[in-house]
């Protein structure tokens, strides 16, 4: 028996045990849908061109436990001190091993109709908006995105009705403790910007030095027409952790979205990132910018749909690799037929500072449309 076949089994024996955690929960439409496909489906292998420089069988090599299991063996005293902004007033959301720890988060006043909220927390007190909004503008493109599917328990969800500016950062802490034995971690997040809105949101991922866990992320962003939002991504975990991150972005007409994507931790560490752009007049900026050195991955997949005309896209991402660390980049853009007047640029560099240290590039222009200006 394969050693995927192996890890299928183990997390499909672990469903059961799960789901009488989350019993009566709004989120079970969910998992459940997710359980059929995932035992059918196949995890990625080089052999598929969007995985061919990136091994995932160091990952299926480990059983790991969903962390919700594992709660109660949750390390009690945690300090943030070394995590929080300095001199920096912020909404705070601190998730320990993928759950929300309200002692150490301090979300502080917001202004009315804004949620700065947990989806375990809204899954309980406001089910029908997650029916409302929750999986709506994501695509599941692998087994992976499955597996947070079946497991699906908590995140931060942020939601910002028209017309409002959230005035302060928000600043959201993943910590993954040495307290349990190779956990799951999967944050399954949610933000909704509506037509008129600004805000800038930080999602940080840290870890012990010493402990063995999986990050597996679903993010999905909706920014609706004349809206302005500012992601960042700092991921800085252990460097025996893995992390798979996948992040939708669907962007309506006038609107401005810009991602951040800082990875400097962790073994084999996958960034999926996939833009939308579904109206006229948008700009879509995606910046990247990696460290890695011992035997590090770090790998960043990006896609850009222009659908609409009058667009434009721009992606810049930069690494700095040492000893045998391997990068990638794999950045397409497609620009729709009526998708007329597009501007779109990408551009990755890398910095080798070992002869044993290597960088995989796959820049990709696929254009159907005659009055553009694309470059990579």
């Amino acid at each position: 028996m394969s050693k995927e076949k192996n890890i299928k089994d183990w997390y499909l024996k672990t469903v059961d045990s799960f789901n009488q955690l989350v019993i009566d929960d709004t989120l079970e439409s969910i998992r459940k849908e997710a359980t059929v496909f995932f035992k059918s489906a196949e995890f990625p292998t080089k052999k598929e061109e969007e995985w061919k420089y990136t091994n995932v069988k160091p990952i299926l090599s480990q059983e790991y436990t969903p962390s919700p299991l594992l709660k109660n063996n949750f390390q009690n005293k945690i300090s943030i001190n070394d995590y929080i902004l300095p001199d920096t007033d912020v909404h705070l959301l601190v998730f320990l091993n993928g759950i929300l720890d309200k002692e150490l988060s301090d979300i502080g006043e917001v202004e009315n109709g804004i949620i700065i909220d947990s989806l375990y927390n809204l899954s309980k007190n406001n089910p029908k908006f997650l029916e409302k909004y929750l999986s709506k503008n994501i695509s599941t493109s692998n087994t992976f995105n499955l597996l947070n599917n079946v497991f699906t328990y908590d995140g931060f969800v942020i939601y910002i009705p028209k017309n409002k500016i959230v005035k302060k950062p928000i600043h959201i802490i993943n910590i993954t403790s040495d307290s349990i034995d190779k956990p799951l971690v999967q944050p399954r997040n949610l933000i909704i910007a509506e037509e008129n809105t600004n805000a800038k949101i930080i999602s940080e991922f840290v870890g012990n030095k010493n402990s063995q866990y999986f990050t597996n992320v679903v993010t999905e962003i909706s920014v609706d027409e004349n809206a302005n939002i500012s992601f960042y991504k700092l991921q800085n975990e252990a460097e025996t952790a893995f992390h798979i991150d996948k992040t939708d972005i669907k962007q309506k007409a006038s609107s401005v979205f810009n991602h951040f994507s800082l990875s400097f931790g962790g073994k084999i560490v996958r960034n999926d990132i996939n833009a939308y752009l579904d109206g006229e007049n948008i700009e879509c900026h995606l910046y990247g910018l990696y460290l890695g050195n011992k035997e590090q991955h770090i790998d960043h997949h990006t896609f850009i749909n222009h659908i609409k005309p009058n667009c434009m896209s721009n992606e810049l991402y930069k690494g700095i690799l040492d000893d045998k660390a391997r990068g990638v980049f794999s950045g397409k853009i497609l620009v729709d037929q009526l998708a007329q007047k597009t501007n779109a640029f990408q551009s990755n560099k890398s910095v080798l500072l070992s002869k044993d240290a290597s960088v995989d590039a796959k820049p990709q222009l696929e254009i159907y449309a005659d009055d553009v200006k694309c470059s990579h």
